[in-house]
This record gives C-alpha cells, structure tokens and sequence, in this order.
C-alpha cells in the first residue's frame, strides 16, 4: 500500500508539473495562442486601430524605472514599442531582455513627437549626445498591451 501511494504522488507531480505555465503573466489574463503576425497589423492598422490583436516576438528592452514600456522585435528587422493599459501594470524593469512574450491588445499608427522620444532615450539610460541628436518626431505603430506572457 505504501508503495502505491508513492507510485501516486509520483503520478501526480508529474501530471501537476506538465501542466505547469511556462510564462510569466502581466495584466490581463491572455491566451498564448498567436492570432496576428506583425505584417497583418501593419495593415490593419492602415485603417485606424485595430483591437484584440495577439503577437508574438522577443524583448530587446524595457524601460529601467518603471518597466511601464518595452521594446519587441516583431520581424527580422522591426521593432515594436509596447506600452501598457491606462499604466495598468509593469513588466520587469530587467532580467527579460532577449525572452520571448507574447502581447493583447490594440495597435495603431501614432505620431511620437521629439520629447517623448527624448523622454524615452533618458529612460533606456541613453547617453546625453545620443539624446541630443533626437531633432524629428516619428511616425509609428503603437502597441497598447492588455496583457503580456514573457517566458520563464
């Protein structure tokens, strides 16, 4: 009998530990299942915000103070700034650069003027010079998460 209730706990840790989340979860619940690739909110947005979006990609950075934004890369050569629901919640201001995670949320294109972008650069801990050079504003597509996964 004792036998048995250890080939049983055995059994159960071992279901409990396959089951387990193999994401760290910010803001609002989400699926991890990927519903968009970043080429198709690119043209959704072309035609205003576009909501409920899932998108996957890698984190390159997220803001040192706060973790109140991140920086992803989407596709081999874009990067999308990530901001979070009425500064609902924060992700981990270190420790998750290059993890994979996966974002909800609305996306649309948005003017960000040259002090936010400074705002920004300061922030990411930017050399003063770099900071400086910043002179135009940007044309880009803004992500507003309501829920982030980043792997564990």
């Amino acid at each position: 009998m004792k036998i048995l209730n250890i080939i049983l706990v055995i059994v159960l840790w071992n279901i409990i530990s396959c089951t387990k989340d193999s994401f760290n979860r910010y803001g609002a619940d989400i699926s991890p299942t990927v519903t968009h690739s970043y080429s198709d909110v690119i043209e959704k947005v072309k035609f205003g915000e576009s909501e409920n979006l899932t998108i996957s990609g890698k984190i390159i950075e997220t803001c040192p103070k706060k973790g109140c934004w991140m920086q992803v890369k989407v596709s081999n050569t874009d990067t999308l700034m990530v901001r979070f629901k009425d500064y609902g919640f924060f992700v981990p201001k270190s420790g998750v650069n290059q993890k994979n995670t996966v974002i909800n949320g609305s996306a649309f294109m948005d003017t960000v003027s040259v002090q936010m972008l400074r705002h920004y650069a300061e922030d990411a801990g930017k050399p003063q010079e770099v900071i400086e050079q910043i002179t135009k504003p940007e044309n880009v597509v803004h992500f507003i998460a309501e829920g982030v996964l980043i792997e564990k």
